[in-house]
């Protein structure tokens, strides 16, 4: 009895997390065509429509405290990367070049582009939201991808001038950025979803860890490399 009080309007557990699902749908799904007409009807850059809608897609744990644990329904929480999974595939397979999702999360127009880093990101969503539901690991992994990852290549390509490069070209300026991003994205979820493991050092330490990943990524393989390395370092920390 218990858990049926902390639900919305007295509700099972079930019913309960499949309305916070819903709501993860609204939010998720509402962004793309949003962009689609900032893009269209605003010249809003696609380069940064593409990465808006990175950042929002890595803020949907906002949501996670609202899913009630136990039983299979928590895992609920994936359901909408479980779709963009197989929309991702289809689209990047099949698409036309006017797809909305094709002009909004690539860069370049190729729709190919969304069977790697875009496709990359759902499938480490689902395993975060998964393997590591309301874990430390998972919500730094998917804060520090989502903001970090979203405001590098922003200020990186619009003010960057001290370039690097180890596996692909990177400017200090958008590390700096990533480091930001990733370092304020972990505070701010780590104390909304796990307070009970909020440590300020260790998320300190594991931001200038996910930076050096990115830093030294290849192109459309830091969706993947960076979020490990902070599952890594949050087990190990």
């Amino acid at each position: 009895m218990e858990t049926l009080q902390t639900t919305f309007f007295s509700l099972p557990v079930v019913w309960h997390n499949a309305l916070i699902t819903l709501l993860t749908f609204v939010y998720v799904f509402s962004v793309p065509p949003l962009m689609d007409y900032l893009v269209t009807n605003h010249s809003l850059p696609r380069d940064i429509s593409r990465k808006i809608t990175h950042i929002c897609a890595g803020s949907s744990i906002i949501f996670l405290p609202l899913f009630v644990d136990g039983g299979w329904s928590q895992y609920l929480n994936i359901t909408v990367f479980a779709v963009w999974t197989v929309l991702l595939i289809q689209k990047g397979l099949f698409a036309a070049d006017n797809d909305q999702a094709v002009k909004t999360m690539t860069r370049t127009g190729d729709k190919r582009e969304l069977l790697k880093g875009t496709l990359y990101f759902v499938i480490v969503a689902m395993i975060c939201g998964t393997i590591y539901y309301k874990q430390p690991a998972g919500v730094l992994a998917m804060a520090m991808l989502g903001w970090g990852d979203g405001l590098a290549p922003i200020v990186g390509i619009r003010f960057g001038k001290m370039k690097y490069h180890v596996l692909s070209d990177k400017s200090v300026e958008g590390s700096l950025a990533f480091l930001a991003g990733s370092l304020a994205a972990g505070l701010f979820f780590s104390y909304l979803i796990v307070p009970e493991s909020f440590n300020i050092g260790k998320i300190v330490i594991i931001a200038l860890i996910a930076t050096v990943a990115e830093g030294v990524s290849p192109k459309e393989v830091d969706n993947l490399t960076i979020p490990f390395a902070v599952i890594a370092a949050s087990r190990f920390l």
